[in-house]
């Protein structure tokens, strides 16, 4: 479960205030709106669906030496954020016996694409194709070369082998995929993009990966069952500092296997919280790498900034400072101290520091890099999320603001 420590907004906040936050409400109104769907899905996890998926993952592990995911946004920040999160951000350079997964058809950049193409080389590998409405025009784009790479290697046989879709029922993908005999794998029509990662949205890639996806969704299970209070917690203390003029969140980690986690998490409360004139503008920061950048600005430029600090109690691993130097580097001191140790007295010194300087932090723990952590982490920021945008006023399901450059582009485009 996901603990919220709220010590570091009482210089700035009433704790009165933050109680006083109808979340009730919320949590009410929540209820009655279509895209819910996420709410009740580690409930609705049952031994079919991960059987299913772990079916197909094993498939794609025992034919496959690459996978490619074709998406963007939801559908494939989710993905990406749990295996750096549980694996690591190093996943691709790491001996295992899963294969290389990929990330393409998320901008319009040839060289990207080009690059991808090139890593596989000569590999077998496979697709995973997904998206809910199928017109998205980057992974349209990325379909299209990849499908033909797959045919042109495998024939059209191969291709129907290798090419697994992941959309809506009754999508043009989901159409195109029975005319043509591809595996397809539904999302659940009620649950949008951005709040897909526990879904088959997330799971496949995640499985192939060779996460166990049971426990990622045994520790959402637990989250949803006990992590409300705190969910509503974090929900009424973002939105107290947001009213008294805190308009930036700068989600903070001294992780950097989190770092794709804060990316998921800002198209999660930015589409969410962003509309009608509304809504704290989500930002993320990699600590400590990023105070050599942004602190100066943290410290001392304009005070509209609210932190929030996500710590984890338990390292994955914890290699002790060895002795000896070459130089007079000032630190023989700590020689035989546990990075842990480190990472957690820095986090403490920013906070310290930050809080000085006029910037609230709330601070997030988490038990470890787990897969049952990641679910837990990822259902409690969807909660909180929904939960803080309906505090404010707005639907936090669709993002009509997001059609303007898609508009602007397939007209420029003359399609």
């Amino acid at each position: 479960m996901i603990k919220v420590n709220i010590e570091g907004v009482k210089e700035f906040v009433d704790e009165r205030e933050i109680r006083e936050i109808d979340t009730k409400k919320a949590l009410v109104e929540l209820e009655s709106l279509y895209e819910n769907g996420w709410v009740d899905l580690p409930e609705s996890y049952n031994t079919e669906l991960s059987q299913e998926i772990k079916g197909v993952a094993g498939k794609i592990i025992s034919e496959s030496k690459a996978l490619v995911v074709l998406g963007i946004g939801g559908s494939y920040l989710g993905a990406r954020a749990a295996i750096e999160y549980i694996k690591s951000p190093n996943y691709n350079a790491l001996p295992k016996q899963t294969p290389d997964i990929y990330f393409a058809g998320n901008n319009a950049s040839g060289e990207y694409l080009s690059q991808i193409i090139e890593l596989i080389g000569d590999r077998d590998f496979s697709v995973n194709v997904v998206s809910k409405s199928g017109s998205t025009i980057e992974t349209a784009i990325a379909l299209r070369f990849f499908k033909s790479m797959l045919e042109s290697r495998y024939g059209a046989g191969g291709l129907k082998e290798r090419l697994y879709v992941t959309t809506d029922k009754g999508s043009p993908l989901s159409k195109m995929a029975v005319r043509e005999g591809y595996r397809c794998l539904e999302m659940p029509a009620e649950v949008g993009g951005r709040y897909s990662v526990l879904t088959v949205v997330g799971l496949l890639p995640c499985a192939a990966a060779g996460i166990d996806i049971d426990e990622m969704m045994a520790g959402a299970k637990e989250e949803r069952s006990a992590g409300i209070d705190n969910a509503c917690l974090y929900a009424s203390t973002r939105q107290v500092l947001y009213r008294m003029g805190k308009k930036i969140e700068m989600l903070a980690c001294f992780e950097p296997s989190f770092r794709s986690t804060g990316e998921w998490w800002k198209q999660l409360f930015g589409e969410s919280e962003g509309k009608e004139g509304k809504g704290i503008f989500p930002a993320f920061a990699d600590y400590t790498a990023d105070l050599h950048s942004l602190g100066q600005y943290i410290q001392q430029g304009e005070r509209t900034l609210m932190e929030t600090f996500v710590s984890f109690d338990q390292p994955r691993a914890n290699p002790v400072i060895p002795g000896g130097s070459l130089h007079d580097d000032k630190i023989g001191p700590i020689a035989g101290m546990d990075m842990h140790t480190i990472n957690r007295s820095a986090s403490e010194a920013v906070k310290k520091a930050h809080i000085e300087g006029g910037v609230p932090v709330i601070e997030l723990l988490a038990p470890s890099l787990s897969a049952a952590s990641f679910g837990a982490m990822t259902y409690f920021f969807k909660r909180s999320c929904a939960i803080s945008a309906l505090v404010s006023g707005v639907n936090p399901f669709g993002q009509p603001g997001v059609e303007a450059y898609k508009k602007n582009l397939f007209a420029i485009l003359g399609l």
